[in-house]
């Protein structure tokens, strides 16, 4: 697939993941955020963090902003929104991403009905809380946990309902832009033309409730579709277990698994004729779980981890997140950005090896960085440019209004 130009009126994290991912793809992408307005100047994500290199690239908007260039527009102002038609035409973009609430689609000139009316072939693609029949909702990331059921599911037992310990929706909704570009791109291949993609953060997370919401319409016990802490609902064991030094999480997904298992020396005092099968286990869920802490207890987690493996049992450290960055496993596949000074800055792989992507990024771009360079690109003369600061209709990292 050739390089695509990408577009995007983005800010936060879900929109900046999912253009992100284009960059790891080789595309260009070009992020615009806002001119004016009270506070600080663009993304407020911008702000967010410890101090890393300066005050506009904290540690929070690094990981997703790499291999980015950045210019900043006035989009209230009709000069502006003309701007925004003038740069997608002449920069040849193949896409156009936005993640503002769709109420405000038309007053700033981004709606679809206006780009894609200029630009027929532009495919059109958006994030927000709900989808466009929900135009005022905003979509925040723990709000739509909370709404879509995933912190009822999260949790101890008998705690109340917990957060993932990452932004999961998000990245979810990051991810379903990623996959609708795609598909649009392969469908405007045999078309010629574009589509609008509108993602629904709310929409995106129910999908995943694959192993609960069935459920309902199933007459299931309550404790099916709510808080389980570690323990897998339906196979037993499958929970946290403490050892000498640590704890591990160990799997249990078969009968065949289980005789295995308590084929193990150590293992063999929690087998019982009960016990035998998965319902037997469920039956005696809570003492099983205790006579299998009691065994982990007594051992290293490698001499334990030894042993599983030998049995092929699913089990494994819980690492925390510098041993994760520092698996064999992965330490070839992260990827690498550099802070000004040259520090080496390790970050998350690709989700899937793409071989011709590069491995290396450059660090964020400041406010409005490459504005005057974008818009020289699209033929506007430097009179013109400086015309349109003086008019705050855009602004560059050292003339922002």
């Amino acid at each position: 697939m050739k390089p695509c130009t990408v577009v995007s009126l983005e800010q936060a994290l879900s929109l900046p993941y999912a253009t992100m991912r284009f960059v790891q793809m080789g595309w260009r992408v070009i992020r615009i955020e806002a001119v004016g307005g009270p506070g600080l100047p663009g993304d407020p994500n911008r702000y967010i963090g410890g101090m890393v290199a300066d005050d506009d690239r904290r540690s929070y908007f690094i990981a997703p902003n790499v291999g980015k260039e950045a210019i900043a527009l006035n989009l209230k102002d009709p000069r502006g929104q003309e701007l925004l038609v003038r740069l997608l035409r002449d920069l040849g973009a193949d896409v156009f991403c936005c993640n503002t609430v769709p109420a405000r689609y038309p007053g700033l000139g981004i709606d679809p009905m206006t780009l894609r009316g200029a630009l027929p072939k532009l495919i059109w693609a958006g994030i927000s809380a709900m989808g466009p029949a929900w135009p005022e909702a905003p979509g925040y990331d723990p709000v739509i946990q909370a709404m879509a059921g995933f912190m009822e599911v999260t949790g101890n037992r008998d705690g109340p309902p917990m957060l993932a310990g990452i932004p999961i929706i998000d990245l979810k909704a990051g991810d379903e832009l990623f996959t609708g570009v795609m598909l649009a791109l392969l469908e405007r291949h045999e078309t010629g033309l574009g589509q609008d993609i509108h993602v629904s953060m709310l929409q995106a997370a129910a999908s995943w409730l694959t192993t609960v919401l069935p459920l309902v319409d199933m007459h299931c016990r309550a404790d099916e579709i709510t808080r389980a802490g570690n323990e897998h609902r339906k196979f037993v064991p499958s929970n946290v277990y403490p050892t000498r030094d640590g704890f591990l999480y160990l799997a249990i997904g078969s009968d065949i698994q289980w005789r295995r298992l308590t084929g193990i020396p150590k293992f063999a005092s929690v087998a019982n004729a009960v016990r035998e099968t998965n319902q037997g286990r469920i039956a005696e869920r809570e003492a099983l779980h205790r006579d299998m802490a009691a065994v982990t207890a007594q051992f290293g987690a490698d001499e334990l981890l030894g042993d599983l493996r030998s049995a092929t049992i699913p089990a494994a450290r819980i690492l925390d997140i510098r041993q994760v960055a520092d698996l064999p496993q992965l330490s070839d596949k992260l990827l690498h950005t550099r802070l000004p000074d040259g520090t080496d800055v390790r970050m998350p792989p690709k989700a899937v090896d793409w071989p011709p992507a590069r491995s290396s990024y450059a660090f964020p771009p400041k406010y409005g960085q490459h504005t005057r360079a974008v818009l020289g690109e699209a033929g506007l003369y430097d009179a013109e440019i400086e015309a349109l600061l003086d008019a705050g209709v855009v602004a560059d990292g050292g003339r922002s209004v």
